[in-house]
């Protein structure tokens, strides 16, 4: 199994996944409410397969990743808090 971490910024929530060995056509991400699912294709030279579980505050639309080196990071926003309203009597 590939090691995953998850880290969170004030900013940010990034997912790092150790995947040596695999070229960068190969790899496909999954993301859905709270995990993210890592796998590679049949046509790789090794098989990974890893589902991650992301805290409720990632936002899964504004997903990007890099890969180089056999490190691949996904980076998601948090999601912004709905700003309340005052709301007035009339």
């Amino acid at each position: 199994d590939p090691l995953a971490d998850v880290t969170t910024t004030d900013k940010d929530v990034k997912v790092v996944v150790e995947m040596p060995g695999i070229e960068k056509k190969d790899i496909k991400i999954n993301a859905h409410d709270d995990t993210v699912e890592v796998f590679t294709t049949d046509t790789a030279q090794r098989k990974y397969r890893k589902i991650i579980e992301l805290p409720s505050e990632a936002d899964i639309e504004t997903a990007r990743s890099t890969y180089k080196n056999g490190i691949l990071e996904i980076v998601f926003s948090k999601k912004t808090k709905p700003k309340g309203r005052q709301i007035n009597v009339e």
